[in-house]
C-alpha cells in the first residue's frame, strides 16, 4: 500500500473516531442540560439543551457523511463522494436556523408576558461550567482534525461547538440576572443564544455553499499559476480552474510550450509542473494540458523540420539562401524508393506548399526526392579478405587526406543492397563540424569509387585524445 493511501486511511479513521466521540459527548451534554433546564425553568438553559439535541442530529449526520465521502469514485460519481460532507454541513445549517427561530419566538413570548419563575442552584451552574469546559476541548480537537483532514463536516461541527461555549456563558448570565431579581435577563440571554446559533449557522452555510458551487480557495489559482509559470519550458499559463473536492482541490491547468519541442520534452515539462505544484500545495491535484505555439526565437530550420515531422516526411540537407531580398529554401525529402514517382511528387509538393504557407507567398521552395529504404535489411559479415581490403583502402585514403587519423573499428556487412561499411576515426577537436563533415564525405567518395559494390558508408568521427 502506498504512503498516500496509508495517510488517507489514517485520516479517515481519525475523522470517524472524532465524529463518534462527538455524538457520545453531545448525548451526555443534552441530557444534563435538559435536566438543568427543567429544574431551573430557565429558557436559556432549555435553549442550550435544544441546541445540544440539534448537535446530536448534526454529528450523527456528520458521521455517516464522512463514511460515504470516503468511498472511491465510481461510474456515477467520477470525482468521488467528497461533497457529501458539504451537503451534511448544509443540512446542519438548516438545523441551526430552525433552532434559532424557535428560541427567538419563545424568548419574545416570555419578554411580552409574565416572567417565568427561575431557580438557579449550584448544580445548574456546575452543569453549565462542565459543558463549557467539554465544549472548549471538543472545539479545539475537532478544529485541528478538520484542518488536517480538510473535512467540511468536522469544520462545521467545530464552529458549532464554539458557539455552544458562548451560548452556555449567556445562559449562566441569564441565571445570574434572574437570581438578582431581573427575571427578564433569562429571556434576553436566550435571545443572545439564538443570535449566536444563527451566526454559527450563517458561517457554516457560507462555507458549505462555497464548496457546493465549486468556489475556488481565494488566491490559490494565482499561486498555482505562478508555480507553473516558473517551470523551465513553460511560456505562459493560459488558464487555471480549481474546485474543492473534500480534502483535495482539483482542477485544470493549460500551459503553452514551444511547438518545436519533442513530445518527450513536453511530457517532461508536464511532470515537472505537477511535481512543483504538489511540493508546495500537496492537496492540489490538477490535470495539465499543453498548447504548442510559435515563439520568436524559432529558426527557419526549426520551422521547416517541424512541418516535415508533422507530415511524416523526413528531410535533410536543408539549405536557406537570401537572394536579392528573397528567401530561397531547398532540401532533400526521403520517400519509399519503391513508390511511384507520381505519389512521391504529391508528397514533395504538399510539403513545399505547407512551407510556402508558413513563410509567405514570396518565398522560393525547391525539393529533391531521395529514395528511402523502409525495410530492415538482412546482413552478415563480409569475408575477411574483403574487409581487410576495404580497411586498407580506408587507412591509405585517410592518410593521403591528412585530417582523418586513427581509422579503427572497421565493419563490413553484406546486404541485398550491397556492402555496408562502418568505421570510426579521430580528428582534431578544434576542427568545425562542417570541416569534419567535408573530410568524411571526401573519404566516402574515394572508397565508393574504388569499390563499386559498396552501397553505404557510415563514418563516425571522434575527437583525438
Amino acid at each position: 500500500m502506498s504512503e498516500s493511501f496509508k495517510v488517507k486511511d489514517a485520516d479517515q479513521q481519525l475523522k470517524e473516531g472524532a465524529a463518534l466521540a462527538s455524538i457520545a459527548v453531545s448525548s451526555l451534554m443534552t441530557a444534563a442540560k435538559l435536566v438543568a433546564g427543567l429544574l431551573s425553568g430557565s429558557l436559556a438553559v432549555l435553549s442550550e439543551a435544544g441546541h445540544n439535541l440539534a448537535d446530536i442530529g448534526a454529528t450523527t449526520l456528520t458521521y455517516f457523511a464522512i463514511r460515504i465521502a470516503h468511498k472511491p469514485a465510481d461510474d456515477e460519481h467520477q470525482y468521488g463522494h467528497a461533497k457529501v460532507e458539504a451537503l451534511a454541513a448544509l443540512i446542519e445549517t438548516g438545523f441551526l436556523f430552525a433552532l434559532a427561530a424557535f428560541i427567538l419566538v419563545e424568548a419574545v413570548r416570555r419578554l411580552g408576558g409574565h416572567p417565568a419563575v427561575i431557580e438557579a442552584s449550584p448544580l445548574i451552574f456546575g452543569i453549565l461550567f462542565v459543558s463549557i469546559t467539554v465544549d472548549f476541548f471538543r472545539w479545539r480537537r475537532l478544529k485541528a482534525i478538520a484542518r488536517r483532514t480538510k473535512s467540511e463536516a468536522l469544520a462545521a461541527d467545530a464552529l458549532h461547538f464554539s458557539s455552544d461555549m458562548i451560548a452556555s456563558l449567556l445562559a449562566i448570565a441569564g441565571l445570574v440576572a434572574a437570581h438578582f431579581g431581573f427575571p427578564q435577563g433569562d429571556a434576553l440571554a436566550a435571545l443572545g443564544v439564538a443570535g449566536f446559533v444563527a451566526v454559527a449557522g450563517f458561517e457554516i452555510g457560507r462555507r458549505t455553499i462555497d464548496a457546493l458551487v465549486d468556489a475556488a480557495p481565494k488566491g490559490l489559482a494565482d499561486k498555482v499559476a505562478a508555480i507553473a509559470a516558473s517551470v523551465p519550458g513553460v511560456i505562459k499559463v493560459e488558464t487555471v480552474r480549481l474546485r474543492p473536492a473534500g480534502p483535495e482541490v482539483m482542477g485544470d491547468l493549460e500551459i503553452t510550450v514551444p511547438r518545436t519541442m519533442s513530445l518527450e520534452k513536453v511530457a517532461a515539462i508536464k511532470v515537472n509542473v505537477a511535481a512543483e505544484i504538489k511540493a508546495k500545495h500537496p492537496d492540489v491535484c490538477v490535470t495539465i494540458a499543453t498548447q504548442p505555439i510559435a515563439v520568436d526565437s524559432e529558426t527557419i530550420l526549426e520551422r521547416i523540420l517541424l512541418i516535415a515531422a508533422k507530415r511524416h516526411a523526413p528531410v535533410h540537407h536543408v539549405t536557406v539562401q537570401e537572394v536579392e531580398g528573397r528567401t530561397a529554401i531547398s532540401f532533400d525529402v526521403e520517400v519509399d524508393g519503391r513508390m511511384p514517382l507520381g505519389n512521391a511528387h504529391e508528397i514533395a509538393s504538399g510539403l513545399e506548399d505547407e512551407i510556402g504557407r508558413e513563410f509567405g507567398s514570396d518565398i522560393e521552395v525547391e525539393s529533391h526526392i531521395e529514395p528511402l529504404e523502409p525495410r530492415q535489411l538482412p546482413g552478415r559479415d563480409a569475408d575477411p579478405d574483403v574487409r581487410a581490403e576495404i580497411e586498407s583502402a580506408l587507412f591509405q585514403r585517410a592518410h593521403d587526406q591528412g585530417a582523418l587519423l586513427d581509422i579503427h573499428d572497421v565493419r563490413v556487412r553484406r546486404t541485398p543492397s550491397g556492402l555496408v561499411v562502418n568505421y570510426h576515426c579521430r580528428v582534431d577537436p578544434a576542427l568545425s563540424v562542417d570541416e569534419v563533415h567535408d573530410q568524411v564525405d571526401a573519404l566516402e567518395r574515394k572508397i565508393r569509387a574504388a569499390f563499386k559494390t559498396i552501397s553505404r558508408i557510415v563514418g563516425h568521427a571522434e575527437p583525438s585524445r
